[in-house]
């Protein structure tokens, strides 16, 4: 499709949302740096180590949850694309679900949840108790995050990314408050940091919710019993979304329960630290994507397919080249990035750091076709063979420490290859079904972001190669940065964007410097 050098107002509106998103991201980043360091220094690495992996049993539990909000998030946006006569309804029955669920969830962690912590989990003697109130504040931010899911929802459906970012850098605010909170208590500060935890997750709530009744007539007004018709729709699509949403928790976190039973709370506070790095990287990822995700959705319901077709693939595209700024300096400055944030790095740290993000990569950058499907809507096969490759990621990192002395790392082997398998089964089923063109997709995400990765790792190898181990930590470190950005941006120029995209680049450069907004 001939791009036309004007710039549509829908990109516009996208341009100004990946603006503000990215502002979020980087206000949160300085933030989450700061309280990760503060939190891991006040709590010392056991505590560290017992939060994460405690956290982790009732992050289990939202396999659920997490299949019913993406419900809610697609038929919220579709809707709007469609011209929002039943947004109303469609809030409604969602406040519902989540009720259900949020009593089902505190049934569960209170009988299974504590079961496996008492009689499973490796938790150091004398600490039970307090790990069972930190399970208990954990289930109390889980449910109050539920009943946040429409009301985030409806922000990102209409595209009201300044607010969403604002609420977003509260929440930051707010945790590295209770960060520095611990700091300056002078006990043992495992069980304060989980009780302001959940008090943070009782303000969001709020916020959230006082935003969306002031602005969108939807979340107003009194709480109906849902309508029939639209419950079971609801029902019927996360029931089948159940089965990816729920083998992705069920991989991250049983993956932490399985490295604190063979291995110890140790490995859990290095887990915990590749666990922040993996957030702030999938922030820098997710932030075109959550933009353009709409725009996706709605394009497709209002039956513009050139127009959707092409977001898709410019937002796989984006996500790689992004995740690609942080996969070339991590492997090879890790440990003396992870040394200057931290100063006490947990073992394994940087092992870690280095493997999720390739696992980000094989993950992440796929997202857009599963927004595509779910557009598509019609989802029963497309889960059924994406939840049975997913599945596999966890039982095969249990053999592997069962039956052999494989290393800790592992898992994470395990889920970059199992998810690059399922990005692969995600192509084919969005070609099929909706005659996707999956060769322009290979052409511009494989072979021209490929040739970028390619050029970008060299480069970067030959300059830290070549200032090796006599040059000052900080010399090689700002060398291997610079490099790799150079790399990244020249390369990306001249084989991957587009000449509409070149001009857009341009345009805004040229408004920069008039002083013009964005």
């Amino acid at each position: 499709m001939t791009e036309n050098r004007n710039i549509s107002e829908r990109s516009k509106r996208v341009a100004r949302n990946t603006f503000m998103l990215y502002f979020r991201m980087l206000v949160l980043m300085l933030i989450g740096l700061v309280t990760s360091r503060v939190i891991l220094r006040a709590l010392g690495i056991e505590n560290y180590g017992i939060y994460n992996a405690v956290a982790g049993v009732v992050v289990m539990f939202t396999l659920i949850s997490n299949s019913i909000s993406q419900a809610i998030s697609r038929f919220i946006t579709f809707e709007l694309g469609k011209g929002g006569e039943k947004l109303r309804s469609i809030f409604n029955a969602s406040i519902w679900v989540q009720t259900a669920l949020s009593l089902l969830l505190i049934i569960l962690v209170n009988t299974v949840g504590l079961w496996f912590l008492f009689n499973k989990m490796n938790i150091p003697e004398g600490r039970l108790s307090d790990a069972a109130i930190v399970m208990e504040m954990a289930l109390l931010s889980l449910v109050v995050n539920l009943y946040s899911v429409p009301f985030n929802a409806t922000i990102i459906a209409h595209e009201k990314m300044d607010a969403f970012a604002w609420l977003s850098i509260l929440e930051a605010a707010l945790k590295l408050t209770v960060a520095l909170l611990i700091w300056l208590f002078p006990a043992d500060g495992l069980i304060l940091y989980a009780v302001l935890m959940a008090v943070v997750a009782i303000i969001v709530r709020f916020a959230y919710a006082l935003y969306c009744r002031r602005h969108f007539e939807e979340a107003r007004g009194r709480l109906k019993l849902p309508e029939a018709g639209i419950f079971r729709e609801l029902a019927g699509f996360a029931g089948w979304n159940f089965l990816g949403s729920s083998s992705f928790v069920i991989n991250t976190q049983g993956m932490n329960l399985l490295t604190n039973v063979f291995f110890g709370v140790g490995a859990n506070a290095a887990r915990g630290v590749a666990a922040q790095v993996e957030s702030i990287v999938k922030q820098f990822a997710t932030n075109f994507i959550t933009a353009i995700n709409p725009q996706i959705t709605k394009s497709y319901a209002s039956g513009d397919r050139d127009y959707c077709f092409t977001l898709v693939t410019k937002a796989s595209r984006y996500t790689f080249l992004i995740l690609l700024l942080f996969a070339v300096p991590f492997a090879f400055e890790a440990d003396y990035l992870l040394e200057l944030w931290l100063v006490n790095v947990p073992e394994h740290s940087a092992d870690f750091v280095r493997l999720t993000i390739i696992g980000i990569m094989a993950d992440v950058v796929f997202n857009p076709l599963l927004t595509l499907e779910l557009a598509y809507g019609k989802i029963r096969n497309y889960y059924i063979a994406t939840g049975i490759v997913a599945y596999l990621a966890l039982p095969l990192s249990w053999a592997l420490f069962r039956f052999t002395d494989a290393p800790v790392s592992s898992p994470y082997i395990v889920f970059a290859v199992t998810y690059l398998t399922v990005g692969i089964i995600r192509l084919i089923f969005v070609h099929r079904q909706m005659n996707f063109p999956v060769r322009a997709f290979i052409r511009e995400l494989l072979l021209r972001c490929g040739a970028v990765c390619v050029i970008a790792l060299s480069l970067t190898y030959a300059v830290n190669s070549l200032l090796g181990g006599s040059t000052s930590e900080v010399l090689r470190l700002i060398c291997v940065l610079g490099t790799s950005c150079i790399a990244i941006a020249i390369s990306s120029w001249f084989l991957v964007l587009t000449e509409g995209e070149k001009s857009f680049i341009i345009d805004r450069i040229q408004s920069l410097f008039k002083g013009k907004a964005l």
